[in-house]
C-alpha cells in the first residue's frame, strides 16, 4: 500500500495548482470599460465557455448576470479588435 504525500495545505504535491478567480466583472461593467453595446457584447460572447472566462452570477430568485474573469474581458477585447479589422 502507498501513501498519498500531502504538502502543508493538505493538497497532493507535485498537482495542477490553478489560481483561484477573485472577482469577475458584470456584462454592464465590461460593456463600458470596452465601449461596446451590451447586446452586442452578449452576442460576441455566445461561443465562450466557462474555461474561457464567461461565468453566470446567480443572485435571489431567478435572477442571473452575465460576467467575465480578467482574462474573458482581454479575450472580448481581441475578438472585437479582429472584427473591426
Amino acid at each position: 500500500m502507498e501513501l498519498e504525500v500531502l504538502g502543508r495545505r493538505g493538497h497532493r504535491e507535485g498537482g495542477l495548482t490553478m489560481a483561484a478567480i477573485s472577482f469577475v466583472y458584470t456584462i454592464a461593467r465590461v460593456a463600458e470599460m470596452l465601449g461596446v453595446d451590451e447586446e452586442r457584447l452578449h452576442e460576441i460572447s455566445l461561443g465562450l465557455d466557462p474555461e474561457d472566462g464567461r461565468l453566470w452570477v446567480y443572485g435571489p430568485g431567478e435572477d442571473a448576470t452575465l460576467a467575465f474573469t480578467r482574462e474573458g474581458v482581454e479575450l472580448l477585447e481581441q475578438i472585437i479588435a479582429d472584427t473591426q479589422r
